[in-house]
C-alpha cells in the first residue's frame, strides 16, 4: 500500500514510518526541511514537500496515496485553539479527496479535538474507511518529549518529586513502538468509524511515577494539595491530578493488537529519561 504520512519525522511518526516500511508498505512522508527529508530517505521513505497548513500539498499527497495516517499537530500549548483549528482544516482538506474512495484514513485524537473527530466520523459515512486512534497521555520511550520529561524537569527545578493528595490517581501509558504498530493495524484493517484505544498500561498510580522520578534524581517524594498543584506543576497541574484509567481490550480484540514492549515504570527504570 502507498501510505501518505503527516508528521512522519516526529517522535511517534518516525516510529510509524519504520513500522510501515518493515511491513512492506511504500511510505510517502510530509516534510519541509532538508534535514528531516534526509532522515526519511535513509529509511526508504519518499519525500512529499509541504506543511500542515499547506492544504494543497496535503490534498495532493492524500489523493496520490492508497491510505493516509495523519500524525502532524502543532504542539503549541500557548495557542492550543489555533492548533486545533489547523488540525481541523488539514483533516477537512485530506478528507475531501478521500471521500467515496474506500481508502483508509487514520487520525490521532487530541484533547478538545471533537471537531476533527466529528469530521472523520462523517467521512466514514461518505465512503472512506476512517479510524481514530486515541493514545494514552504518556507515549513513552527514548526520545520522549512529552509529559514525563516535563515532570522530571519540574522535579529538578523544585527539588522534590511531587504527587497530588494520596497520588492514587491513575495515568495510562503506551510504548512508542506499540503505538506505531497500532497505527499500522488501523491502516490495514480497522473498520470504518472505529475509535481505537492506544493503551498498554491501563492505570499507573501517579504516586508511583513520582516515586521513581524521586529515586533516580535522589530527591524527596512529597504529597502536595490540589491548591498547590498549579504553582508546582504549572499548566500540568490539571493533568497531574487526573484519574484516567482506560482499557484497550476491545481494540486488542478488534485488531489483534497486543502491546509487547516494556511498560512505563520499567521504561523509567532503564534510566534514559534521566540522562539529560
Amino acid at each position: 500500500m502507498r501510505v501518505f504520512v503527516t508528521g512522519a519525522t516526529g517522535y511517534i511518526g518516525s516510529a510509524v514510518v519504520r513500522e510501515l516500511v518493515h511491513a512492506g508498505h511504500k511510505v510517502v512522508g510530509l516534510t519541509r526541511s532538508g534535514s528531516s527529508a534526509a532522515m526519511l530517505k535513509e529509511v526508504g521513505v519518499e519525500i512529499h514537500h509541504g506543511a500542515l497548513d499547506d492544504l494543497d500539498s496535503l490534498q495532493s499527497g492524500a489523493a496520490a496515496a492508497d491510505g493516509v495516517i495523519h500524525l502532524a499537530f502543532k504542539h503549541d500549548f500557548s495557542n492550543f485553539d489555533d492548533a486545533l483549528k489547523t488540525d481541523l482544516r488539514a483533516v477537512e482538506s485530506m478528507g475531501a479527496v478521500l471521500k467515496g474512495s474506500g481508502k483508509p484514513f487514520v487520525i490521532t485524537a487530541h484533547a478538545n479535538g471533537a471537531a476533527s473527530e466529528n469530521e472523520v466520523k462523517a467521512l466514514a459515512k461518505r465512503g472512506a474507511r476512517t479510524s481514530i486512534v486515541s493514545l494514552a497521555p504518556s507515549v513513552h520511550g527514548e526520545g520522549d518529549k512529552g509529559f514525563v520529561p516535563r515532570l522530571i524537569n519540574i522535579a529538578r527545578d523544585k527539588g522534590v518529586s511531587a504527587y497530588i493528595g494520596d497520588g492514587s490517581n491513575h495515568w495510562t501509558a503506551v510504548h512508542r513502538l506499540d503505538a506505531a504498530h497500532l497505527f499500522r493495524l488501523a491502516l490495514e484493517k480497522a473498520p470504518a468509524g472505529s475509535r481505537l484505544d492506544g493503551v498498554a498500561d491501563e492505570g499507573v498510580p501517579f504516586r508511583d511515577i513520582a516515586s521513581v522520578i524521586g529515586k533516580h534524581l535522589n530527591l524527596p517524594v512529597v504529597s502536595i494539595s490540589r491548591d498547590e498543584a498549579e504553582s508546582h506543576f504549572g499548566f500540568l497541574g490539571i493533568v497531574a491530578a487526573l484519574d484516567i484509567p482506560r482499557s484497550s481490550v476491545q481494540t486488542q480484540e478488534l485488531l489483534g493488537w497486543h502491546p509487547l514492549h516494556r511498560g512505563l515504570m520499567a521504561d523509567l527504570e532503564q534510566g534514559h529519561y534521566f540522562k539529560s
